[in-house]
């Protein structure tokens, strides 16, 4: 698949800004869907398609994904780019170093959850993924051997071998990951990561944040955040983080309990008490073990969700539709009538559950000052992990300062 090229010109990712609305106000404009790649296009289901803006005088979208052919069963991980705002794209191309190896004893280590962001100080993408491992093409749980990976793509393009980033605290002895999390960097070039982390024997997982340096070629651990957990099931799990200019930084968390939680800090270490996501008239949304993600405006925070509805009470975790509404910043709420489909419903999940078209494993990417788009990579698990890669473009009733 050949890129069309045309000028467009992307906003520079700014750091977060203004105070919240208090209006409230509904700013989306309108949503478009469509169909970026089918099952039919390769013979492949792509997973987990997440993309950033590189800047330039052709403003490039880099994206990374991965070939899906069971329950979280990944390979190799691929990187394409478009010049178009998203609307053609290269042929994907491994990333080298991101694919499978032989660990012995038919154990091989392989890499997923891959997350790219621009790094505007160094001109570089710093894509963070985390290790797992297979055996006999069936995902394992060797849980002390899990952490997060970092592949570089340099100015000129080229990929540096990917890296472990390392993080000796005695509360991550079991695992630690940064998988599938939106992150921020800081107008020093800091990354503040939020992390997944668990110490060996203990089967809940707390969350945390890190700040990181990163000079281009290493990352490293500069400090550790404070401690969020709730003791059911596996805890709390994929977290991301965002913030807008001169406002607090919000993260958010899957949990096992039917419920998914948030938090806001002022620095991005110090995290105050955890909430569950609920209406502005106080009823919980009900959500099963699936990640949000955020939908960042200069002027609005917008949050992006799977949850039971009419409808899809019989797919397996109420995996679809995907949806987003706006978040009431003071109160710490959903509102309700802001709240719209962002890819629809595909599928009722049949006699058990599994046959739709599951939503949840997705990226928010803001392209400019009048639109972002939404990445999801689709499958069906009834039918053989069969899926497309769905976008989503969002448009703006007013100008995001963020580009």
């Amino acid at each position: 698949m050949m890129m069309t090229r045309r000028d467009f010109t992307f906003g520079a990712l700014a750091a977060p800004l203004g105070a919240a609305s208090s209006s409230g106000a509904d700013l989306v404009d309108s949503i478009e869907t469509a169909t970026l790649f089918r099952y039919e296009d390769f013979g492949k289901s792509w997973f987990t398609p997440r993309a950033c803006v590189v800047p330039g005088r052709t403003p490039k979208l880099v994206m990374t994904m991965q070939q899906v052919t069971g329950s979280d069963v990944f390979h190799h991980v691929q990187w394409l780019e478009s010049s178009d705002r998203g609307r053609t794209w290269s042929k994907p191309e491994p990333i080298p170093g991101m694919g499978r190896r032989q660990m012995g004893d038919g154990l091989e280590e392989g890499y997923c959850d891959t997350v790219p962001e621009y790094h505007a100080r160094t001109g570089t993408v710093l894509a963070m993924a985390h290790n797992v491992y297979y055996k006999n093409n069936v995902l394992t749980m060797p849980w002390e051997r899990r952490w997060p990976v970092y592949a570089i793509r340099t100015a000129k393009g080229q990929w540096l071998p990917p890296k472990r980033l390392e993080w000796n605290d005695p509360d991550a002895t079991g695992m630690y990951s940064a998988n599938c999390s939106q992150r921020v960097t800081l107008e020093d070039g800091n990354v503040i990561v939020p992390i997944t982390y668990g110490p060996l024997g203990r089967p809940d997982h707390g969350v945390t944040s890190l700040r990181c340096g990163f000079d281009g070629e290493r990352m490293k651990v500069i400090q550790r955040g404070s401690e969020l957990r709730l003791p059911v099931k596996r805890g709390l799990l994929e977290p991301s983080i965002t913030r807008r200019i001169k406002s607090r930084f919000w993260m958010t968390m899957r949990a096992e309990d039917n419920r998914g939680y948030f938090t806001t800090s002022r620095d991005g270490l110090n995290w105050e008490k955890m909430r569950p996501w609920s209406w502005q008239d106080g009823t919980p949304l009900e959500m099963s073990t699936t990640q949000q993600h955020w939908v960042t405006h200069s002027d609005a925070l917008y949050l992006s969700y799977t949850r039971k509805a009419p409808g899809n009470e019989r797919v397996v975790r109420w995996r679809t539709p995907l949806w987003m509404a706006r978040i009431d910043e003071e109160k710490g709420c959903l509102i309700k009538e802001t709240e719209r489909v962002v890819l629809p419903q595909r599928g009722d999940g049949g006699a058990n559950g599994y046959d739709a078209w599951f939503s949840g494993n997705f990226n928010v990417t803001p392209l400019d000052a009048h639109e972002s788009i939404i990445t999801d990579g689709q499958s069906n698990p009834a039918r053989g992990y069969v899926g497309d890669v769905l976008i989503a473009r969002i448009r703006w009733k007013k100008p995001n300062r963020l580009a």
